[in-house]
């Protein structure tokens, strides 16, 4: 091939792909869209009081389990964070069913003692850890009511006496 044919071929060949360029991106999987932030802001905010809306919702856009939204200022929570801090077991329970990610807040709204004691002794620092809207372990453990007693007992030996602490 002498030089002229290379570059028309080569120019051909260019252009065709400009105006064709289908086959060459046609392999890039396509990404999904996000959620919509008015779902998951509905969505994390039916968690604090309504088991049927969580369930529809939930029905609806099964991956909202795993979404998070920012209150501000970094203040994310999930739909479980949301009914750990205001104590609604069943709300809490129906979304571990589903999936959900559990935290030390949420366990110990249940009252998990097992679990939460010893990542507690492994990790002393947490015990000031601050949750979704700066709730700390006390608070959830009062929500918890009498089947976290112990874990409440246990925080308080601890020295741990707030309840929240802001979130800066």
């Amino acid at each position: 091939m002498n030089r002229k044919s290379f570059l028309q071929t080569s120019l051909a060949g260019l252009a065709g792909w400009g105006i064709f360029p289908g086959p060459v991106f046609a392999h890039k999987p396509s990404e999904p869209d996000p959620l919509r932030p008015d779902l998951v802001r509905e969505f994390v905010g039916a968690a604090h009081r309504d088991l049927g809306k969580v369930q529809t919702l939930l029905a609806e856009t099964p991956n909202l389990i795993f979404s998070r939204w920012d209150w501000g200022n970094g203040d994310f929570e999930e739909a479980v964070e949301a009914a750990g801090h205001v104590g609604d077991k069943e709300i809490v329970r129906f979304l571990i069913e589903q999936g959900a990610r559990v935290n030390l807040f949420v366990l110990t709204m249940l009252g998990e003692y097992e679990l939460v004691v010893p990542v507690l002794e492994k990790y002393p620092t947490l015990l000031r850890a601050k949750g979704a809207h700066g709730f700390t372990l006390l608070h959830h453990a009062k929500r918890g009511g009498e089947s976290a007693q112990k874990i409440h007992d246990y925080l308080l030996g601890k020295g741990l006496t707030e309840t929240q602490i802001k979130i800066k």
